[in-house]
């Protein structure tokens, strides 16, 4: 029997970071893990032998991830880059790093580049809308930091992208935005829409707690709005220039492929999470006791990743959809979106909608005759 395929995202300094975003829903793992320093060397070797000799597939990507992950230090990713090496078995290797870029400088950046890292970079805006947030620990903006990094990483050729929060800040202002990343030199982005209950929820996660969410948090259709308003800069202009996600997965879609994207997927439980100590847990979005999955020391990484409550954990999206959202005409393409904004409750029914249902509704039959066209085209093409 054939292995599935699976895809981890590990955070070697856990909920550690250098900034004090309102948004960002990691911050409160400190419930969990209040002492937690870095990822050991010892844990760090065995993370790397382990992955690359679990995953059935010959491309294994490194996705570091945080908090903020340049708080290891660049010594701990050059070990990291030796343990690959050492354990690649012929495999091909490739490193993902998602940093708000405050601490990264020319010898980060010398790193990066020689060793091929893909660079995430988060950036919500121009500087009224970034430094809403987007602060560090001590109070200062951090824009002009970020903008100052994207030109370091430019000047080494180092690949990158941007990661760009979609918030109450700035979902009616997606022209702007995407003006301004295009300006910074970005040509690969990535919105991503910021959804919080406005509860604690530090043991559990409860979508019957509140369908109240947080005052950061998007408006229902924002994103929709955002997303369209991008969208008809990108067609205009920008074909075949700017690559953006959500238009390249919806384009995806449209040729008959699957979603590239876990949100919009049938199923989930593909994109596991790795703790600084080695606790595994079914997603990003789920790192709460009752999602974890077991420690990597003490168990092996396949035997977790494959084990029944992963399985359950990721066919759970499908089995829990509202009747709505089984009738629904997008369906196909949306999947009922990601289970952790699931939070809207229907009248008669069991489950929960999704918050951003109207968001991508708007998104899907604004876009569909231009993807269609597009689709055709290429199509014609290949054949």
């Amino acid at each position: 029997m054939s292995q599935s395929p699976f895809h981890i995202m590990t955070k070697p300094v856990s909920h550690q970071c250098n900034l004090k975003c309102d948004y960002c829903f990691y911050l409160e793992k400190d419930a969990f893990y209040p002492q937690q320093s870095r990822m050991s060397m010892e844990m760090l070797e065995e993370y790397v032998r382990t992955y690359i000799e679990s995953s059935p597939q010959q491309h294994v990507d490194f996705a570091w991830q945080g908090g903020e992950p340049t708080l290891a230090g660049l010594d701990f990713y050059k070990s990291a880059v030796e343990f690959q090496n050492k354990y690649s078995a012929g495999k091909r290797i490739t490193n993902s790093f998602q940093t708000n870029g405050i601490a990264i400088n020319h010898q980060w950046a010398e790193f990066f580049a020689q060793h091929q890292f893909l660079i995430g970079l988060s950036v919500d805006g121009d500087a009224s809308i970034h430094d809403k947030y987007r602060i560090s620990t001590n109070g200062k903006p951090t824009f002009e930091r970020v903008k100052h990094v994207i030109g370091l990483l430019l000047e080494h050729k180092v690949e990158f992208n941007t990661l760009t929060v979609v918030n109450d800040a700035n979902w009616d202002k997606g022209k702007q935005v995407y003006q301004t990343l295009k300006s910074l030199g970005s040509t690969h982005m990535q919105f991503i829409p910021v959804v919080e209950q406005d509860a604690l929820q530090k043991e559990r996660f409860d979508p019957t707690l509140t369908q109240e969410v947080t005052p950061f948090s998007v408006p229902k259709s924002g994103y929709g709005t955002f997303m369209t308003d991008v969208f008809d800069e990108w067609v205009k202009q920008d074909l075949g220039k700017i690559h953006i996600q959500a238009f390249e997965m919806l384009l995806a879609q449209h040729l008959g492929y699957p979603a590239g994207l876990c949100i919009f997927s049938e199923n989930c439980g593909d994109n596991l999470v790795l703790e600084a100590n080695g606790d595994l847990y079914s997603c990003d979005h789920f790192v709460y006791p009752e999602n974890k999955l077991g420690n990597i020391h003490s168990q092996p990484m396949l035997e977790l990743a494959q084990s029944k409550q992963q399985k359950a954990f990721g066919q759970s999206k499908s089995a829990t959809l509202t009747a709505l959202c089984q009738s629904c005409e997008y369906l196909s393409q949306c999947h009922g979106g990601c289970p952790k904004q699931r939070i809207v409750p229907v009248e008669g029914e069991t489950h929960r909608q999704n918050y951003l249902c109207e968001s991508y509704k708007k998104l899907f039959s604004h876009t569909h005759k231009p993807m269609a066209s597009m689709a055709k085209q290429i199509a014609s093409r290949r054949h």
